[in-house]
């Protein structure tokens, strides 16, 4: 095994640094920086969705609405459920009344470190557009649970990428009854 060998870092930028450990590479986050996601369905059972241009994949995106923890100038500390809360509201307009921590996953363990906790937004209440902050470009989707599976097929055919994260959406879908 390679864990008890030292980490060298080959190559750091001003958010992510390339690493090695033995033959293993990977990525990291800069200065321990995680990741709130957030699972958003209002009172009406409508998924709260987001799409973004994501510049690796080269095209959008349909996502749950995410974002980091502590990123920003003076938010070093920040805890998850307000980091949460603040990106719900700027990238969809919508507000929860309570955000619960369903726990921490790791997306892609085998390339990347980074970390992310998922939230459940409980008691939704629409206060703005959202859309982000200047330059995201985010467009909100409001959609039926019922019709998901629907509206990710229908999203794939137009191109977009779509977030592993939204399989925990569709998982009775995939898994039905035979």
């Amino acid at each position: 095994m390679h864990f008890d060998e030292p980490e060298e870092i080959r190559w750091a930028g001003k958010f992510i640094s390339a690493r090695t450990r033995g033959k293993w590479e990977y990525v990291t986050r800069a200065r321990g920086i995680r990741a709130a996601v957030i699972l958003a369905i209002d009172p009406e059972d409508h998924v709260i969705l987001v799409e973004q241009f994501r510049v690796p994949l080269g095209r959008p995106c349909l996502e749950l609405p995410a974002g980091l923890i502590g990123d920003d100038d003076g938010k070093a500390g920040e805890d998850a459920t307000a980091a949460a809360a603040r990106e719900l509201e700027e990238e969809t307009g919508y507000r929860a009344a309570r955000m619960e921590v369903l726990g921490e996953f790791y997306s892609s363990p085998g390339m990347v470190s980074e970390s992310f906790t998922l939230l459940r937004a409980h008691g939704l209440t629409r206060n703005g557009p959202g859309g982000g902050l200047d330059g995201e470009d985010i467009t909100v989707h409001r959609v039926p649970r019922r019709r998901l599976a629907a509206f990710v097929a229908e999203s794939r055919r137009r191109g977009l990428g779509i977030d592993v994260r939204l399989l925990m959406l569709l998982a009775p879908d995939i898994l039905g009854g035979e």
